[in-house]
């Protein structure tokens, strides 16, 4: 699950930079020049926050034109993953902080897809007891076939392939998680350091 999440953030923050839209990057494999850093002010309007001033620099920084994107395999990072469901969900906790001071624009559309992601499969589980199973039934096929292809590229690139095999499973696990841990951390006030 934290790796189906991770490569999920992945293709939607290297999508959104392909789209002419930045809005985020991983701290451990950035790269920006010491002018872009200290003309910025670099971190200091972010210090209060316990976790994504990495996140909040490049949503602060990043245009279509300053930034691009290297999926080479020469240049992954790797780092070890949380290894409970507290700690991951703690990890969450903290994305969901961060994300809250992101521009409007993304946060917009970061939003409109992890409900569009709900949506589908409410409405796709709900209409096959109520319309002839065929055409909810086509729709969610068709929806499966084209992530499955968009998918499986961008899983084969950032080296996750074997993870396509378990995706629909993962999809409708991440949704529920996702949501959960949305509505039950999203009143959280507590976005400082202690």
């Amino acid at each position: 699950m934290i790796r189906f999440d991770t490569l999920l953030t992945a293709i939607q923050y290297f999508s959104f930079t392909l789209f002419g839209m930045p809005y985020m990057g991983v701290g451990r494999n950035l790269a920006y020049s010491s002018n872009v850093y200290y003309d910025n002010g670099g971190f200091v309007s972010h210090i209060e926050i316990q976790a994504g001033d990495d996140d909040l620099f490049i949503n602060q920084v990043a245009t279509k034109t300053n930034t691009a994107i290297c999926y080479s395999k020469k240049s992954f990072t790797y780092s070890e993953s949380k290894s409970t469901w507290k700690e991951w969900i703690s990890q969450k906790k903290k994305y969901i902080t961060t994300a809250k001071l992101y521009q409007f624009k993304h946060q917009f559309f970061l939003s409109f897809f992890y409900t569009s992601l709900f949506l589908f499969w409410v409405f796709s589980i709900s209409t096959l007891s109520l319309l002839d199973w065929k055409i909810p039934s086509a729709l969610i096929l068709f929806r499966m076939v084209f992530q499955y292809i968009t998918m499986y590229h961008a899983a084969k690139k950032l080296g996750e392939k074997d993870l396509i095999a378990w995706f629909p499973f993962l999809e409708i696990l991440f949704i529920i998680f996702q949501f959960t841990i949305f509505i039950i951390y999203s009143l959280s006030k507590s976005n400082s350091w202690k």
